[in-house]
């Protein structure tokens, strides 16, 4: 199963969390998988448990502006540049690996508008295009909390838009927009995950507020994941996930991914 998923949501529902079980999951069955950290706070590695000392060598690729100036053709003076820079190096200089799995730090790139376009998004844009077009390995990236991405689109290039919610309205209602400006962006989006679930009825009160997004998992408030930066080796929360996985497996090629 090559899958290309991009994980979003509102800030503090789990998103890094449910990346690195999705990538755990799959590299258990049997995947070569690369997690793509998108996000600013870069959480994903230690989710996976990288050791400290792999991780403080890397250094966001968004954070390299002479090198991606100089790949979009910037650095060579004037007012264009290059919207479809080469990227394929990339992948074998900056990703780490570590237990089986090969960690990517993209980072994000403040832009002074959501329809911006800099040298620096064009690369992050073609990178990620490089990215889900890997054979043979499946992509798990996490997004960056809220919806900026979306304007920028750094997601457009993926299979499909995972949304995560916790039980809360607010994080419902941010859900459903998630899902309608994806779906404007021609994204797929096979539902939402509520994460952090304690009873049925918790779930029940946030359906009014996800419009016609599906909830198509729940997640446990599993204790062992909020008490550690690195997933636990087993519990509740990454059957669950697995559980996860293995539907995602039939939805997406039903999508025509």
């Amino acid at each position: 199963m090559n899958t290309r998923i991009a994980v979003a949501g509102k800030g503090g529902v789990g998103k890094t969390t449910l990346s690195a079980a999705l990538a755990r999951s799959l590299l258990l069955s049997g995947d070569k998988v690369l997690a793509v950290d998108a996000d600013p706070n870069n959480c994903l590695g230690r989710a996976l448990g990288f050791p400290d000392e792999l991780l403080a060598s890397l250094t966001p690729i968004s954070d390299m502006k002479e090198m991606l100036a100089e790949r979009a053709g910037r650095d060579k003076g004037g007012g264009f540049f290059s919207l479809n820079p080469s990227v394929e190096d990339l992948l074998s200089d900056y990703k780490v690996e570590h237990g089986g799995l090969s960690l990517l730090v993209m980072g994000t790139i403040d832009e002074p508008g959501a329809g911006c376009v800099c040298p620096e998004s064009a690369v992050l844009k073609a990178l990620m295009r490089h990215l889900v077009d890997l054979p043979d390995t499946s992509v798990i990236v996490d997004m960056e909390a809220g919806l900026e991405h979306l304007g920028r689109g750094t997601a457009q290039h993926v299979g499909a838009l995972l949304i995560v919610a916790e039980p809360s309205i607010a994080s419902a209602r941010t859900a459903a927009r998630i899902a309608r400006l994806a779906t404007g962006l021609r994204l797929r989006v096979p539902g939402v995950v509520v994460n952090k679930v304690s009873s049925p009825e918790v779930v029940e009160r946030l359906r009014p507020h996800l419009d016609a997004l599906e909830v198509i998992a729940t997640l446990p408030a599993d204790p062992a994941v909020a008490a550690s930066e690195a997933l636990p080796t087993s519990g509740p929360y990454l059957e669950a996930v697995e559980a996860l996985r293995q539907d995602l497996a039939k939805r997406l090629p039903a999508e025509g991914r």
